[in-house]
């Protein structure tokens, strides 16, 4: 037998925002490492895309649902079976400078980004859906702690996960169970469409590694987090930046 402490063969995940991305290379990474993957998104023809680039050997769902409508939280545990691990990748980004964000658009991105993932949390431990020495993964953003200009309402929503992130940590690890974040800088994906192609070329040239990072490079980090190769891992924040924020 091939010995490969981050197997996931046999384990039960559950991805959020997995119709597109960041979500869906962690779906689909995470089926090649032997998880059987339950997904979820908004867009039902995107979730299928995920749904069929899954390994078809094992036991996978698909589930329509918008987390930052309560009904589809409910409905959508009330659906799950046992889970070895969750990752919360769902999220929205709008940016506007300071004197523009209003409470409205302030509201839909921590409906999204903060509240969805915190309630969907506390659903799946309330109904001890989550195994002990489970594994819950946010994805969070090197936003939570680097400031850019226009950012601002993102960066709080982040900066909040974090923090939801390491309480969650010391709640739950009387139970075994481990909850981390990965803090991507900027991840070739649909999000980055939000900027020009002028802003995108001259940001990339700050990264020493010379470039912007593909979804997968998340995804084998969330596998390692899932992992029980970090079982003695909890409460820490994993970068994954090509050293931008090194300056």
């Amino acid at each position: 037998m091939n010995y490969n402490p981050f197997s996931l063969d046999g384990k039960t995940i559950l991805v959020t925002g997995a119709s597109s991305g960041i979500g869906k290379a962690i779906a689909v990474e995470c089926s090649k490492m032997g998880a059987n993957i339950i997904i979820t998104a908004r867009s039902r023809d995107r979730l299928q895309e995920t749904f069929l680039a899954l390994d078809a050997a094992k036991t996978n769902y698909q589930f329509e649902a918008d987390l930052t409508l309560g009904d589809d939280i409910e409905k959508l545990v009330s659906l799950l079976p046992s889970l070895d691990g969750v990752v919360h990748c769902a999220a929205v980004i709008k940016k506007l400078p300071l004197k523009f964000i209003s409470e409205k658009v302030l509201q839909q991105i921590m409906s999204a980004n903060l509240f969805a993932p915190a309630i969907l949390s506390q659903q799946i431990i309330k109904k001890k859906l989550l195994n002990n020495k489970g594994s819950v993964v946010f994805i969070s953003s090197i936003a939570a702690t680097v400031a850019s200009l226009g950012n601002i309402m993102y960066m709080a929503s982040k900066g909040a996960v974090n923090s939801l992130a390491r309480g969650m940590a010391l709640e739950l690890s009387e139970k075994g169970i481990r909850v981390n974040c990965i803090e991507p800088a900027l991840i070739k994906t649909n999000l980055t469409n939000v900027l020009t192609q002028e802003d995108l070329a001259n940001y990339e040239k700050k990264f020493p590694l010379g470039r912007f990072g593909n979804p997968e490079e998340v995804a084998y980090a969330a596998i390692y987090l899932l992992s029980d190769a970090t079982e003695w891992m909890t409460g820490s924040t994993i970068k994954i930046d090509g050293g931008v924020t090194l300056h």
